[in-house]
């Protein structure tokens, strides 16, 4: 089994807010993070495909296919955007780091299937301390 891993970045904002809690609940669970008038991180996300070479490529799946499709369908939804308002699938959902990385998994997986690897693994780094790691269900 080979892995090969692609490297993308994007820029956005959030707050993390919880609709059902007083602002004071807030204030003490997130902190700084709650802030109302949001606040932004330059991300980092690492996206790790398994499989076997093909003979005919020396590919597992190519890189230049998986940049193009975390670029499309993640990078590009939400570069420069307030993921609370502006991106459909964090739509009612807490924009954490962890729900955001859950959702890419839901969109990545299936696509890279479809090139012949298998996603195996996605790292968002929120801040140079910050990231999460997802290894899917």
């Amino acid at each position: 089994m080979i892995y090969i891993t692609r490297r993308e970045r994007f820029n956005a904002a959030h707050k993390l807010y919880n609709e059902t809690w007083s602002v004071e609940k807030n204030d003490e669970v997130f902190g700084k993070c709650a802030n109302a008038n949001w606040h932004g991180h330059n991300f980092e996300l690492i996206v790790t495909v398994k499989g076997e070479v093909n003979p005919e490529t020396g590919f597992v799946m190519n890189l230049k296919d998986l940049s193009q499709i975390i670029q499309t369908e993640v990078t590009d939804k939400v570069d420069h955007k307030n993921l609370n308002l502006d991106v459909d699938f964090m739509k009612g959902k807490l924009a954490s780091t962890e729900n955001l990385i859950i959702e890419f998994w839901k969109i990545l997986a299936p696509l890279i299937a479809g090139h012949g690897a298998q996603l195996h693994y996605i790292k968002l780094v929120e801040t140079e301390n910050n990231y999460v790691e997802y290894y899917g269900n």
